[in-house]
C-alpha cells in the first residue's frame, strides 16, 4: 500500500495558472474522480493535501472514501500577506488575523493546518532561496496558536535557520526542507518532526530544460544527502511528492525511487515511523 503525504489536488504538474483556473468559478468534480481513481489503480490509501483556497482539497476528502483513500486537508493553507504562498492560500497581515483564520479553518473541518514561513528553491541558483524564511519568533507563535487550537502543523520551510526555529517550536511536519545542516536536522530528530523532503520537485526537473541542470543536479544531491544523515540518525521520515507541482504528476512514483536511492534496502523500515506519526497526527 502506498501514501503520498504532500499533494495538490487543485494542481495538475503542468500549468499552475491553467489548474487553478478549472476550479475558480466551481469545483471540478469530474477532475477530482479522475485523479482518485488512477491513485486508487495504483494501490494508493493515503493522500495529505498541502491545501487551497478554492475548496478542491475539501471536495477530494468527502469523495476519496469512496476509492478506498483516506485523505486529509488543512482547508486553505496560511501564509504572510507579501510572502509565498498567496498564490494558493489564505493571507494574513498579523498574527490576530492568522488566529482567526485557524480557527476558522478548525470550525469548518480542517484536519490540520499548513503554514508557509519561507520562500522556494531557486532551481537555477545552488544555495539560494527566493527569499528568506519568517523570523524566529513569529515562526513560533504561528505553532503555538495552531497547537492552542488543538491542531496538527504542516510547515513548507526552507533553510537551515527556518527549520531549526520551527522543529524548537513543535511542528510537526516539515515539507520540502531545501539546504538544511547538520543542526537543523538534530532540531527536527530532537523534536520528533517528521521530514518530508519531496525530492520529486528537484528530481523530476532533471532533463527538461526548464531550468541549468548543473544546479539541479547540486540541489538533488544536497537533499539526498541530508535525507541519508537524517535516516542515519533515526529521524522521521515520510513519503511526499508535491504532487501538481510542475513536472509532478498525480500518482507519480519517483519519491519512492529516489528514497529508495537513498536509503537503499532500508527504505520500508526507514519510513514506516514518519508515515504512521503522519497518519496518526494529520
Amino acid at each position: 500500500m502506498l501514501v503520498d503525504c504532500h499533494i495538490h489536488m487543485v494542481l495538475d504538474g503542468q500549468d499552475w495558472k491553467a489548474a487553478i483556473a478549472r476550479h475558480r468559478q466551481t469545483v471540478d468534480e469530474g477532475w477530482i474522480r479522475c485523479r482518485l481513481s488512477h491513485y486508487q489503480k495504483l494501490g494508493f490509501t493515503y493522500l495529505r493535501d498541502g491545501g487551497d483556497r478554492w475548496g478542491v482539497g475539501k471536495r477530494a476528502r468527502e469523495l476519496a472514501g469512496e476509492y478506498g483513500i483516506v485523505y486529509r486537508t488543512p482547508l486553505a493553507p496560511l501564509c504572510r500577506a507579501g510572502h509565498y504562498g498567496g498564490f494558493i492560500g489564505e493571507k494574513y497581515e498579523n498574527l490576530r488575523e492568522y488566529a482567526n483564520l485557524v480557527a476558522g479553518n478548525r470550525e469548518n473541518g480542517a484536519d490540520f493546518i499548513k503554514i508557509m514561513i519561507s520562500g522556494l528553491m531557486d532551481f537555477d541558483c545552488f544555495g539560494v532561496l527566493t527569499e528568506n524564511g519568517l523570523e524566529e519568533a513569529e515562526i513560533r507563535e504561528l505553532i503555538h496558536i495552531a497547537h492552542e487550537e488543538g491542531m496538527a502543523v504542516m510547515a513548507h520551510a526552507n533553510g537551515a535557520e527556518t527549520v531549526i526555529a520551527a522543529a524548537e517550536a513543535g511542528v510537526d511536519s516539515i515539507e520540502h526542507g531545501a539546504y538544511l545542516n547538520e543542526d537543523a536536522l538534530h532540531a527536527m530528530k530532537e523534536a520528533g518532526t517528521v521530514w518530508v523532503p519531496t525530492l520529486s520537485t528537484i528530481g523530476n526537473l532533471r532533463g527538461r530544460g526548464r531550468f541549468d541542470e548543473n544546479a539541479v543536479e547540486r540541489i538533488l544531491e544536497s537533499a539526498m544527502q541530508n535525507v541519508r544523515l537524517f535516516a542515519a540518525m533515526g529521524g522521521l521520515l515520510a513519503p511526499g511528492t508535491d504532487a501538481g507541482a510542475w513536472a509532478v504528476p498525480h500518482g507519480s512514483l519517483t519519491e519512492y525511487a529516489l528514497l529508495k536511492a537513498v536509503l537503499e534496502d532500508e527504505t520500508e523500515m526507514a519510513l514506516k515511523q514518519g508515515t504512521e506519526v503522519i497518519r496518526q497526527k494529520f
